[in-house]
């Protein structure tokens, strides 16, 4: 039974994007390099394949090509800019330099009825440099624009359309119906992929592989690992030993709010190894920021490996990998044997590790994460918590990261998230078009300042504070907060935590800094 889609990828910067749209539907799909092996593609079993963007001219020398089983499937196409210019080329029409270039908003108009616009006019976002100038055999125009005269064609008998825009961005306000008109309408999928099935057909595969064997797993506190764990525990039971390994990092009272979730709420048996003595002891005297990631990796593979040693060394490793991760490496390796890597996302383990890697979420994307994992009754205070970076407090602590530099961040930390949250602005669930931080933290810095309180002079630290509004954190707009929300956090944290005087807030966007200080 044909349940996906399969989406070509071409080099586009929206391919995720794409996937991304068609998952918002509750269709499977998955993305595979334009020139994966035909066999690889077609175990997906697909009802239709997506052809992306790219920054090619399909009519350059050893530029990516269309694969020729595609259209000998006979199965609906959708190709997508230059994905549209491929079908054009491969099926006898032509691509040529665009006199005008069109890159931006553009106004398209329908110009014959059909299945994929069914609307006479729409916004759509444009970016091509390239335009089908004359058609294939047996395709007419389906709509036009000022300065592209094909901006979209079809073959409605044999069910292959290309448009030259975008509908998978949200500058296309209607392009989530395009990709519904294709995916449930022309394809025939049913929106079966919900977070019930994926618990389902997860707990299913995992017990698969699994068998009786042993599974050991190390939660970070982070929403990946959590719902990862929740799902092999699900399949597994008894069989899976949960290590919680505190690195005195975490942010005020998150150590006690992640035991308390595995365990009361989750009834997930955890082992929790307080190992922050350790830490603080290895980062003495370093101020380097890889420096310090370097050595809390080593030091959290030194407490894995004797957790692991003391379990009689398991076979299977819970790992948290979702799909972005997958598809950010080309995934090469998904014909390959799976190895543990240095990025991993509980703090990086050696490559001989001798695990064989259990990953219930390696084709679910953040959002479906997110989803999945309230299905499975965690808490939404963690199932929408925001990123926090591997090394923890370490990255945000400047300079040397001391017992008492930490206690002093938690502090300031918590304070300012507890004035986002009475503010509305840390709200843990987001409502469609609602106003919310992507990311909000303090960063204590090493700069020392002369106050004065209660008539006495003061040389103490500086706090930082840091919020900024994101949609895919690869660019970020500093949050223009409230004057008095910022007046209120800042006389808390110099009145409540021991050894600050002076409050800054960054107002710096990325690019040009990235949103962690380290």
């Amino acid at each position: 039974m044909k349940t996906a889609i399969a989406i070509l990828d071409f080099g586009s910067q929206y391919t995720q994007l794409i996937a991304r749209r068609v998952r918002e539907l509750q269709v499977y799909c998955e993305i595979f390099p334009w020139h994966t092996r035909p066999e690889k593609i077609n175990e997906l079993n697909p009802a239709g394949f997506i052809l992306s963007g790219g920054p090619s001219s399909v009519y350059e020398e050893n530029a990516p090509a269309l694969p020729p089983f595609i259209l000998q499937t006979g199965l609906p196409v959708l190709g997508i800019c230059y994905g549209m210019q491929l079908l054009a080329q491969a099926l006898g029409g032509k691509v040529c330099a665009s006199t005008k270039k069109e890159y931006g908003l553009a106004e398209i108009e329908t110009t014959n009825p059909n299945a994929l616009l069914t609307t006479a006019h729409q916004s759509v976002w444009m970016s091509h440099g390239d335009q089908v100038e004359l058609l294939p055999p047996g395709f007419s125009r389906l709509a036009t624009s000022t300065n592209t005269p094909i901006a979209a064609m079809g073959d409605p008998a044999r069910g292959i359309y290309g448009v030259q825009f975008h509908p998978e961005v949200h500058h296309t306000p209607r392009g989530l119906e395009i990709l519904h008109a294709f995916v449930n309408d022309i394809c025939g999928l049913k929106p079966d992929w919900t977070p019930q099935n994926i618990i389902a057909s997860s707990v299913a595969r995992i017990r698969r592989q699994v068998g009786s064997a042993s599974v050991l797993s190390a939660v970070s506190g982070g929403v990946d690992s959590t719902v990862a764990t929740t799902l092999v525990h699900r399949a597994i039971g008894s069989q899976l030993r949960t290590v919680f390994v505190n690195t005195g990092m975490l942010r005020l009272n998150e150590a006690e709010q992640v035991e308390t979730v595995l365990k009361r709420h989750l009834g997930i048996p955890v082992v929790t190894v307080d190992a922050s003595n350790s830490f603080f002891a290895a980062l003495k005297g370093i101020n380097d920021p890889e420096e310090k990631r370097r050595v809390i990796g080593a030091k959290f593979i030194e407490v894995f490996e004797q957790e692991a040693a003391r379990d009689g060394k398991p076979t299977f490793l819970v790992q948290g990998t979702i799909y972005a991760d997958v598809v950010e490496s080309s995934s090469p390796e998904r014909s390959q044997a799976q190895r543990i890597k240095s990025h991993h996302n509980v703090g990086g383990l050696p490559e001989n590790m001798k695990f064989e890697l259990v990953e219930p979420l390696r084709y679910l994307f953040k959002d479906e994460v997110r989803r999945v994992g309230e299905a499975l009754g965690i808490p939404q205070q963690l199932v929408w918590r925001q990123p926090f970076p591997g090394p923890g407090l370490a990255v945000r602590c400047l300079g040397e990261v001391t017992h008492e530099r930490v206690q002093r961040l938690q502090l300031a930390d918590a304070i300012f998230r507890e004035e986002l949250e009475n503010a509305g602005l840390l709200i843990q669930k987001p409502e469609p078009g609602s106003p919310r931080l992507a990311q909000a933290f303090a960063v204590l810095l090493p700069v020392r300042s002369v106050g004065v309180m209660g008539d006495q002079r003061t040389y103490q630290e500086t706090v930082a504070l840091r919020a900024v509004n994101s949609e895919d954190f690869m660019t970020a707009d500093w949050a223009h907060l409230p004057y008095d929300l910022l007046g209120r956090a800042a006389n808390r944290i110099v009145n409540e935590v021991p050894g600050i005087n002076r409050v800054v807030y960054d107002v710096t966007s990325k690019p040009p800094s990235t949103i962690e200080w380290e």
